[in-house]
């Protein structure tokens, strides 16, 4: 496919991730984060299964539950106690820093080399987010700050784990997700059964947020964005990432009616400069190794090792 469009489709991933608060606060019953999670990943991983019609095999048994518990299962429960202990946008303002992470995992990892010129636009995105979300009254907790930190690490690893393991062959995306969802699922129902539970009703709303999560949010987006992982340049699925802050704050402005200024304006307008700026500088990249492979000493094929 196209790279601009694998980059377009990979991009709803984020932005419909976007939805997820006001989608939470208007249709969800409130006090069950967890459950919402759960309802999140493994109904739209079984479905997933059931349509890839594949089972890992071998040694993915153990790569998809990995891959599945640092994407969304660690993921979730380390954002709900972040989100518990610490304001949303001060939050969202950590997740920003999830480029700047990719970009180290990527170079111990992957062995990419960072650039630069890439590093700077990890750092203007990260900057763009804080100043989309974040307010003078902020407050800070440590707990929160290390748990919202703990959750853009797993995913980070994830997405570079993800890269490195790419996708066993004659597997669809579609069934990729699935293992990723599924294993994801089974590792929070525990953990919701345990200290949450299930609410006590679940009216029409209730039940078609947890659709557009499950469906939309869920087997669309991962299967989406798992596809971009694979395809684009490690960083830039990172870059587009922060398209999700980004949209839940210009929703919560025209839907939900909170206030929006103009210095939140600049930081969309910063996002969006580091976004568009980082694609261009990754694809340009990307086509220079394909074009000029740098041959290593043993071998001159540029194929990378998979482990």
């Amino acid at each position: 496919m196209n790279p601009l469009a694998t980059l377009l489709l990979t991009a709803l991933a984020p932005i419909s991730w976007g939805t997820t608060y006001l989608v939470t606060t208007e249709l969800l019953p409130p006090g069950h984060p967890l459950f919402a999670g759960l309802m999140r990943a493994l109904p739209a991983g079984l479905l997933a299964i059931a349509i890839g019609r594949r089972l890992p095999s071998g040694g993915w048994w153990l790569r998809a539950a990995v891959l599945g518990i640092l994407n969304i299962g660690a993921f979730f429960p380390l954002l709900f106690l972040a989100a518990e202990r610490l304001p949303g946008g001060v939050a969202a303002a950590v997740a920003g820093a999830q480029p700047l992470i990719i970009l180290g995992l990527g170079a111990l990892v992957l062995r990419d080399r960072i650039r630069p010129l890439t590093a700077a636009i990890a750092t203007a995105g990260a900057g763009g987010v804080a100043l989309v979300v974040l307010s003078p009254a902020a407050g800070l907790d440590t707990l929160g700050i290390i748990a919202a930190l703990g959750g853009v690490v797993a995913t980070a690893a994830g997405m570079v784990l993800t890269k490195r393991w790419g996708r066993p062959a004659g597997v669809g995306p579609v069934a990729y997700a699935g293992w990723q969802l599924t294993a994801g699922g089974l590792f929070l129902l525990p953990l919701t059964l345990l200290w949450e539970g299930v609410p006590a009703q679940i009216d029409a709303g209730a039940l078609l947020g947890y659709l557009w999560l499950g469906i939309v949010g869920g087997l669309i987006a991962y299967t989406l964005w798992f596809r971009g992982i694979q395809a684009l340049p490690v960083i830039a699925p990172g870059l587009l990432a922060l398209l999700s802050p980004v949209v839940a704050t210009v929703l919560g402005a025209t839907i939900a009616g909170e206030s929006f200024t103009a210095i939140q304006l600049i930081g969309i307008t910063v996002v969006l400069a580091a976004l568009i700026t980082g694609q261009i500088v990754t694809g340009r990249a990307a086509r220079s190794r394909t074009l000029h492979p740098v041959a290593g000493p043993a071998s001159s094929s540029p194929t990378p090792t998979r482990s």
